[in-house]
């Protein structure tokens, strides 16, 4: 036996609670960016919940598809930030990958400490 709830009964409740929930119309893909990879879900159903100040999103549904990001920087360009900065190729790796592949950047980052 399961508990029923009509949809003019839940929208009280959550009013009681403080919560507001909505539908956002039109979503055609929400990406998730991580430092290995992204998450790309196509036509999901999207809805915000505000609670308390806070803005919660609900994702559900869609197609998810998982890429992998590549490294916007070469091995060339790792042992060019490590001569230049006269710090070992692991170091120069690290600067590059915190910059983005931003060659000036590295150097600028491992030359001014």
């Amino acid at each position: 036996m399961g508990f029923r709830i009509n949809q003019r009964e839940a929208k009280k409740l959550m009013d009681r609670l403080g919560l507001n929930m909505k539908e956002i119309p039109g979503v055609e893909e929400v990406i998730i960016h991580t430092v290995e990879k992204e998450i790309v879900i196509k036509n999901p159903t999207v809805s915000q919940v505000v609670a308390q100040g806070l803005q919660i999103y609900q994702i559900m549904g869609g197609i998810v598809e998982e890429r992998q990001i590549s490294k916007s920087y070469s091995e060339e360009d790792v042992l060019l930030v490590a001569q230049q900065a006269g710090v070992s190729k692991e170091v120069a790796r690290a600067a590059l990958e915190e910059t983005n592949g931003d060659l000036a950047m590295a150097i600028l980052k491992l030359t001014t400490k």
